[in-house]
């Protein structure tokens, strides 16, 4: 299984297109057992969702995220968990020990800076 955190200096970011990158963790048995930084390639409508599926990606953690986003991932069969906040590498073992707390929000109003 391979879990991504949307990241910025190793801290879970607020809105995943817009991130430094994406930290992609090897899990077995609720074990890390690999950790990848991949940088963001560019926040296009629609890239992000398919670029982390042919990753091999199969969860998404942000803090945030549009509904159409969701519905890509969702789409990509990735999970999408959002509203999470801390260390990436906290966050990650919060969810592999069941502990991930997050708000659930979906990002309604952000500014695409390009």
């Amino acid at each position: 299984m391979k879990i991504a955190v949307a990241s910025d200096n190793e801290k879970v970011t607020e809105h995943f297109g817009h991130c430094e990158g994406f930290i992609i963790y090897t899990v077995e048995n609720k074990n890390i057992v690999s950790k990848e930084m991949v940088q963001n390639p560019g926040h296009k409508p629609g890239f992000l969702p398919v670029f982390l599926h042919e990753k091999g990606v199969n969860t998404i953690i942000s803090g945030g995220m549009g509904g159409g986003a969701v519905d890509l991932f969702n789409e990509n069969n990735i999970e999408v968990i959002i509203g999470a906040k801390g260390l990436s590498d906290e966050i990650i073992q919060n969810y592999l020990s069941g502990n991930l707390e997050c708000t659930g929000s979906v990002c309604h109003e952000h500014g695409h800076h390009e």
